[in-house]
């Protein structure tokens, strides 16, 4: 729970930053007011249609205009003043000093000329954001803000595909350049991580043999054992011999024995993958077919060249959907 104190100090600042709300709404809207009233058509107008307001207006406000906003910009600094003195009580920045450079649209607002009171809309924004801190406001709520959301979302989506886009064909037209492009991917990215790569490929090889053997083993043990039973089936010596008495027992004895060995066989040779002879040895194997693999001529950068293109080309029709449509239609 609150302290009262902190409670009132809090509506306090509130009702302030409304009341600040209220006058900048009204100071913008004079300035644009008075803005239209100098433009010789509209005034016309204004007098045709309302001659008593007209002249009020020329007497009491556009006569006095320079003083009446000089009278809202003292409000103004004041706001300023109060702000940067209580951002120095509550230590809100690293620095005491910090509080006009980061509230810089109040302090150039305040300067009571054409375009710096243009800055006065920022203040607008600003104690919005305030209000909506504090949960006065919600602002996402607003219909204003959906359009405002919309727009800015299509905006934004739009220029960074473009920029994307040709950022993408800049690296097209360097590919492209480039007489020798795959022998500086070898030798600047490739080379320098050659052991490592090597190492992961061989570790990969060796968890994928493992993996797959580990789900497969019944039917690799029920092709080995036909493999076997077939080879027997049409050797002729294993023919011949089941002519002989008890050949035939004999013969489906050494079927049943090889079968077994050939399936002992694979049981033990994937045992060895896990052991460290054998990941020296696929290691090995592997820089070998590695060095063949880096080797590279004028075929080597062509296809490299076009790959890369290719690559780069469908990046581009991607980035080039307009994903806001499917949000928005």
């Amino acid at each position: 729970m609150k302290r009262p104190v902190g409670l009132a100090l809090e509506r306090l600042h509130i009702a302030w930053d409304l009341l600040i709300l209220v006058l900048v709404v009204a100071n913008l809207a004079l300035l644009l007011f008075d803005s239209l009233y100098l433009l010789p058509p509209l005034n016309a107008a204004f007098e045709a249609v309302a001659p008593g307001w007209h002249a009020a207006y020329d007497r009491h406000v556009h006569a006095n205009f320079i003083a009446i906003d000089l009278a809202f910009v003292s409000l103004f600094l004041l706001d300023v003043l109060l702000g940067w003195a209580v951002a120095i009580a509550e230590r809100r920045y690293h620095r005491w000093f910090f509080y006009p450079f980061v509230h810089w649209y109040d302090v150039l607002g305040c300067i009571p000329l054409g375009g710096f009171r243009l800055l006065r809309v920022l203040r607008v924004i600003s104690l919005l954001h305030r209000l909506q801190r504090v949960g006065m406001i919600d602002i996402r709520r607003w219909r204003l803000y959906g359009v405002y959301a919309k727009y800015y979302d299509i905006l934004l989506e739009e220029l960074s595909d473009r920029i994307a886009i040709r950022l993408l064909d800049n690296v097209q037209q360097q590919v492209r350049a480039s007489d020798s492009l795959s022998r500086r991917i070898v030798g600047d990215v490739i080379q320098p991580r050659k052991h490592q790569l090597i190492a992961e490929v061989s570790r990969r090889l060796e968890e994928m043999a493992d993996t797959a053997y580990v789900a497969n083993r019944d039917e690799l043990m029920r092709y080995v054992g036909a493999l076997v039973g077939r080879t027997l089936a049409e050797s002729p010596e294993i023919r011949r011999l089941k002519r002989l008495p008890m050949g035939s027992q004999v013969a489906m004895g050494l079927d049943e024995t090889l079968r077994d060995l050939a399936c002992r066989l694979l049981d033990e040779a994937v045992r060895g993958m896990r052991s460290p002879e054998f990941g020296h040895l696929v290691e090995h194997m592997t820089e070998s077919g590695f060095d063949a693999w880096l080797q590279v001529d004028k075929h080597t950068d062509q296809v490299t060249e076009q790959v890369l293109i290719d690559m780069l080309e469908m990046l581009k029709e991607q980035v080039a959907v307009q994903q806001w449509r499917e949000r928005y239609e």
